[in-house]
């Protein structure tokens, strides 16, 4: 178990650490309306986590009972797409922008929090993720998979729910780093690009 759970977390955190949309509209909130509006963004986005969760832990636990063959099947569509993720990001252009949302009015908590959630629920590539890189960490098919899915699920929000609330109480110290120092774009492009590349290959192996 430990041995799938440590390179899981260590995975999930460089992922979530990469600049993405959800990192992003953190970023601003913190820099815009201050650190709690950041904070209940966060919170907002990986309450999402639970849907996807929960249609990944039913639907494949349900292909694991049918066929090991179907499982390991989707184990290696998930790698292949995680290499196909690697390569986009590989020809991306390495920009972090954060003009977006800066202008907006503040918005109540609920408000905001409604948003990230469906930021999140409604964004059918974090489904498709899900489905690709949970798979690949389960410690032991043959048990209880539903436990397991969650047991992940309850991990990766945990990890970055205290990474954007870090982003969101530091945002105003990041986006003046970032303004000062644009190269450290290429090293986030680097970042994901090896990340993706190595849970695939973690995956097949």
């Amino acid at each position: 178990m430990t041995a799938q759970l440590i390179p899981f977390l260590t995975a999930s955190i460089l992922l979530t650490l990469s600049p993405g949309p959800d990192i992003i509209y953190v970023l601003v909130q913190g820099m815009t309306n201050g650190k709690k509006h950041g904070i209940v963004t966060a919170l907002g986005l990986v309450s999402g986590i639970i849907i996807h969760t929960s249609l990944v832990a039913f639907g494949v636990s349900a292909i694991i009972k049918q066929s090991e063959n179907l499982f390991l099947l989707i184990k290696i569509l998930g790698a292949a797409y995680l290499f196909y993720l690697a390569w986009q990001v590989y020809k991306s252009e390495a920009a972090i922008s954060l003009k977006e949302g800066a202008n907006l009015p503040k918005k109540k908590f609920a408000s905001l929090f409604k948003k990230g959630f469906l930021m999140n629920v409604l964004n059918p590539k974090v489904a498709i993720f899900f489905l690709a890189f949970f798979p690949g960490f389960l410690w032991d098919p043959n048990t209880n998979t539903l436990l397991q899915f969650y047991i992940l699920g309850f991990l990766f929000m945990l990890q970055a729910f205290l990474i954007f609330s870090a982003v969101a109480i530091l945002a105003g110290k990041i986006s003046v780093y970032l303004q000062k120092h644009p190269a450290s774009a290429h090293i986030f492009k680097w970042v994901q690009v090896i990340v993706f590349v190595g849970i695939g290959v973690f995956i097949l192996v």
